[in-house]
């Protein structure tokens, strides 16, 4: 069993094969990049798209609070534009590390900024 980095990145990994995913074989890896409203959004598409990524933007309205209304001041829960970038690709420490630092590198000048990553598992995987 492979060794992972004792970091977020790393615990992500090692949860993954301990579900049983096959960590050898390409896996679709979305990576979000979030910025601050749509035309930053529109932006980062634009430069992650020229940098090679396959991108998707969504716009998420968030979570109404305790009373119903949508808390626009709420980072983690109001309303947010984020950028997807898709990779597939064999999940490895290393290159996700790599991944993440250039998109902060792309978006940060646009306002934007990598993260973290995820995968999208099929119940089979599981």
């Amino acid at each position: 069993m492979t060794t992972y980095p004792d970091d977020a990145d790393g615990q992500v990994l090692a949860e993954l094969a301990s579900m049983g995913v096959e960590m050898s074989l390409p896996l679709l890896i979305e990576f979000p990049v979030a910025v601050p409203d749509e035309a930053a959004a529109h932006k980062v598409h634009s430069a992650l798209t020229k940098a090679g990524y396959d991108c998707q933007t969504e716009y998420d309205e968030g979570e109404p609070d305790f009373d119903d209304e949508f808390d626009t001041d709420d980072e983690e829960f109001g309303p947010a534009w984020t950028v997807f970038a898709r990779v597939t690709m064999v999940p490895e420490y290393d290159e996700i590390v790599r991944i993440q630092a250039e998109l902060d590198q792309l978006a940060q000048p646009l306002g934007g900024h990598s993260d973290g990553w995820g995968v999208m598992l099929d119940d089979e995987d599981e």
